[in-house]
Order: structure tokens, then C-alpha cells, then sequence
């Protein structure tokens, strides 16, 4: 019963801290447009996931972990940010009839307002490989991206 009880504490203590991340969820749009969410990991580092069509000519989804390299103080209210991160991606192209796997980056700079409106700009390289097509692939994506911050 003991183990239960400290099973369940565990949980709920887990649950807790994992609502009090902060979190966004919004568009990008760029040379496509996607559907992201951001989830705050330690400090002000945050994982972005998004799905989206690529270019209109392919569905893409992607992951990275940001690090927050710099936060400025150039205005009395809301918060700037600067970061970059690694992570990976993968989609279908449906013009090449090809699934892709590829590294990915991305490096941007992304205003959060004192009300939840979080606004960003940034660019997400790729290196990768198109299977189907046989050829390797890169492609640098810029994007502005408008996000409801929770």
C-alpha cells in the first residue's frame, strides 16, 4: 500500500511540474506553413516541434531543442529572446514521390508580448537525404512565426 501511495505522489508530482513549463502553440509561415509548439525544458531552453507543408510541395515534420543563448532587456515590458538548436526532420514529398529524413537547425529571435502573443523570425536549415528520389538534399527555411503563449 506504501508503494502505491508513494507511486501515486510521484505522479502527481510529476504532472505538477510538467503543467508549469511555459508553452506555445501557433503558425510559422515562410516558404510554407506550419503548425508549431513550443514547450519550455530547463531555464528558458525550449523543444519546437512542428508539422507543416514544406515549399507546398512536401509535408514535413521536425524537432528541436533551442537553447536560449541571450536574453536582452531593450524594453521595459515583454521579453526578447535569441536562440539556436539542433534536431532532426523527416516528411514525404509527394512531386518527387520520396520520404526524406534530415538534420535540421535553427537559429532565431522571437518577442514575447506581456499579454500571451509570442512573435518570432527564424531560419531552420536542412541536410538530409530524399529516399525514392536517391539524392541528398539541403534547404534553408525562414519563418515568421505568431504562437498563443500558455
Amino acid at each position: 500500500m506504501k508503494k502505491i501511495i508513494l507511486i501515486a505522489v510521484m505522479v502527481l508530482g510529476f504532472a505538477v511540474a510538467a503543467s508549469a513549463q511555459p508553452r506555445a502553440l501557433g503558425l510559422k509561415a515562410g516558404w510554407g506553413a506550419d503548425l508549431s509548439y513550443q514547450h519550455t525544458v530547463k531555464n528558458a531552453d525550449f523543444v519546437e516541434a512542428t508539422l507543416g507543408l514544406c515549399t507546398f510541395a512536401a509535408v514535413n515534420a521536425s524537432a528541436t531543442y533551442n537553447f536560449m543563448i541571450a536574453q536582452p532587456s531593450w524594453t521595459s515590458r515583454g521579453e526578447w529572446g535569441f536562440y539556436a538548436g539542433p534536431g532532426a526532420a523527416a516528411g514525404w514529398a509527394w512531386s518527387g514521390n520520396s520520404f526524406h529524413i534530415a538534420a535540421a537547425g535553427q537559429v532565431g529571435l522571437e518577442y514575447t508580448f506581456w499579454f500571451p502573443l509570442q512573435l518570432s523570425i527564424d531560419v531552420r536549415p536542412q541536410l538530409g537525404y530524399a529516399f525514392g528520389a536517391n539524392a541528398f538534399y539541403w534547404g534553408v527555411m525562414p519563418a515568421l512565426g505568431v504562437r498563443y503563449r500558455f
